[in-house]
């Protein structure tokens, strides 16, 4: 199994609308990428760093797939739709990972 991450850094002045990320950005995730493979998705609110400071990062979505081949099947059939919603929630730039899950205990 891997999960894909998109994760928001922090930025000073950045804007980034968590209702809209979580009512409809996210909505929209679920719907067109679980009818193509997607196991579950999450999404994260950043609310402080380890040192008590501000997040490292505002938010994250991870996503679930069986494999790299599934999450790319997916997300080259709706990812011009998802990423052109970007804008409706932040002018912060996405980091993507994607990681293996080898341990989920």
């Amino acid at each position: 199994m891997i999960r894909v991450s998109a994760v928001y850094p922090h930025t000073e002045g950045a804007r980034f609308d968590h209702d809209y990320y979580r009512n409809h950005h996210m909505a929209m995730v679920r719907d067109r990428l679980g009818a193509r493979g997607m196991i579950r998705a999450e999404n994260d609110k950043g609310l402080a760093g380890g040192d008590g400071g501000p997040p490292p990062f505002v938010a994250a979505a991870h996503l679930y797939f069986e494999s790299i081949q599934d999450f790319q099947s997916a997300f080259d059939a709706e990812g011009e739709t998802i990423l052109a919603d970007i804008p409706n929630y932040t002018d912060i730039q996405p980091q993507l990972q994607i990681a293996e899950i080898v341990d989920g205990g």
